[in-house]
């Protein structure tokens, strides 16, 4: 095992993933929004630096290439079950989430099953934009949060039952606020759309991985 700067990045991410829970437990909403938002974006960020100088620098090794997934999911998993849990279970985002989990839980059981068989499925350029795509979309979910919870607070002192009035439009007070609403809905919507269509890629991507691991799970009958 090398601790290479590379190594100690994949090390950090996979630690950043519970912190992000943990953000939601000890801190008050808007900071644990502030928090999870910029550890995440934090997290994806060095997904992508971290291959990049593992390649640069010739310092890929098998720690890295083992660990780098196991990053990738448990942020990705943790993220969306705490988008699960502070939205209350709305089936929009719950239905897409199930989705992302299942493969990924699925997908992670075929490769130790396939064992030294396991090299062989390559990771795909849909399976990166599939990350990618989480990502973004985690992201923006996560930036909705700002606006219920922190932005409103930290300009105008209002209250949450103020916010949601704002939020569902139900007040005939304006003060210039109408940013606030639009721009929960619009990162809601935009989110929504994100994760659904890397779901989408999340699903087509596993059914691709089960089908090129198909030939490695027949019986042998001789």
């Amino acid at each position: 095992m090398s601790w290479n700067i590379p190594n100690i990045l994949t090390v950090i991410r996979l630690l950043a993933a519970p912190l992000l829970a943990l953000g939601f437990i000890f801190l008050p909403r808007g900071y644990a929004d502030w928090f999870a938002l910029i550890l995440f974006i934090g997290a994806s960020v060095t997904d992508y630096i971290d291959g990049y100088l593992a390649r640069k620098w010739g310092q890929e090794s098998k720690f890295g290439a083992m660990l780098d997934p196991i990053a990738d999911k448990a942020m990705v998993v943790i993220a969306l079950m705490a988008l699960v849990a502070i939205w209350q279970m709305d089936a929009y985002v719950l239905f897409p989430a199930t989705i992302i989990m299942f493969r990924e839980v699925f997908v992670s059981g075929l490769r130790e099953f396939l064992g030294a068989d396991a090299g062989k499925l390559q990771v795909t350029k849909l399976a990166k934009w599939k990350t990618t795509a989480q990502m973004i979309a985690i992201s923006v979910l996560f930036a909705k949060g700002l606006f219920e919870h922190y932005f409103w607070a930290l300009t105008y002192g209002m209250d949450e039952a103020v916010v949601s009035s704002i939020l569902s439009g139900n007040t005939e007070d304006e003060m210039g606020l109408w940013w606030i609403r639009n721009g929960a809905f619009a990162t809601y919507y935009i989110g929504l759309w994100l994760l659904w269509i890397s779901a989408t890629l999340t699903l087509i991507t596993g059914v691709d991985y089960f089908n090129k691991a198909r030939p490695y799970l027949a019986e042998d009958k001789s």
